[in-house]
């Protein structure tokens, strides 16, 4: 009998522990779906942007929300990295060239992306005042343009990049009285060339050949008599000068968004495609002067070797 009380104790004993366990087991499952349903609607009331204005101003109680889950900040805050500094006693050898870079080109399409074109970047610069332009036309002193004699003013620059328009003035009887030539709109898909002016110095003293860019101009297709001309540069910039702004602005890469190079370095890096249009010579002649068609092009092949091979010459193994 003893044994037979012991076995219902200890079985009465047992279920009422395991009720109590499904009974916290139950509570427990109930609070959790409680804080899950709580937390949701917590979320949902974060991202719930339907009385967000898109652009509203921080004033009126609205912010923009940031576009993407980083800022890029490392690229606005970049310093230019200076040249080594240069002795005219190092340099052993010395050579000017003038090249053009070409936009419509596969590997320099980036220059006129849309999102970040290189003309704009410099246009931009100019009207703010944060940038010099300097006038091309030939002169006495400057027979090519390219010295930096002549400062633009910045209306001066604008003008030279938007096409002009010829408008027509009327009486009151609807008579053709007189015209006027007015300044259009700047259309930045029209600028498909540039033209680079840079320097290969070979320093004896570090034992390094390099290029080093003095300036750079926007090409434009000049017209006169109603005949359609060469490009000519619409203004020259100081390429030294101009490294403050462009190493700040990020240039687009169609393979990486986070590359984080800047224009700066795409010229630095030499990260684009060109050809020489001349160079540095006794009669002051462009390849156009004395070559025709494709030999243009076999003669700007010709310079770019002559120039890799002294380098390469400096060396014996």
């Amino acid at each position: 009998m003893v044994i037979l009380v012991l076995c219902l104790v200890c079985a009465g004993s047992f279920a009422q522990t395991r009720k109590r366990t499904a009974t916290k087991r139950t509570a427990t499952r109930k609070t959790t779906a409680k804080k899950q349903v709580g937390a949701s609607a917590k979320s949902q009331a974060l991202v719930d942007t339907s009385n967000i204005k898109p652009f509203a101003r921080p004033q009126d109680g609205y912010y923009k929300p940031q576009d993407g889950y980083y800022k890029k900040t490392s690229i606005l805050n970049a310093k230019v990295t200076p040249y080594q500094n240069l002795r005219e006693a190092d340099v052993a050898f010395a050579k000017r060239v003038w090249r053009e870079i070409d936009v419509r080109e596969r590997m320099n399409q980036y220059l006129a992306s849309p999102k970040a074109r290189l003309i704009d970047i410099l246009m931009d610069a100019i009207a703010k005042g944060e940038l010099n332009a300097y006038d091309p036309s030939p002169s006495k002193g400057d027979p090519n343009g390219d010295e930096f004699s002549v400062l633009l003013k910045p209306k001066q620059a604008m003008a030279k990049m938007a096409d002009s328009v010829l408008i027509d003035k009327f009486d009151k009887n609807g008579d053709k009285t007189s015209s006027t030539m007015q300044m259009g709109e700047f259309n930045p898909d029209s600028v498909v060339k540039f033209r680079i002016k840079e320097d290969w110095i070979f320093d004896k003293q570090r034992s390094v050949f390099e290029p080093r860019i003095i300036g750079i101009a926007p090409l434009i297709k000049a017209h006169a008599g109603g005949l359609n001309l060469d490009y000519q540069p619409a203004f020259w910039i100081y390429f030294p000068e101009a490294r403050n702004i462009l190493v700040t602005k990020e240039a687009m890469n169609r393979h990486n968004d986070a590359t984080g190079l800047s224009f700066d370095d795409i010229f630095m890096k030499r990260i684009f495609s060109s050809y020489i249009v001349k160079e540095s010579n006794d009669k002051d002649e462009r390849i156009k002067d004395y070559a025709q068609g494709i030999d243009k092009l076999y003669e700007s092949e010709k310079i770019k070797k002559s120039l890799l091979n002294y380098e390469q010459d400096l060396w014996v193994y």
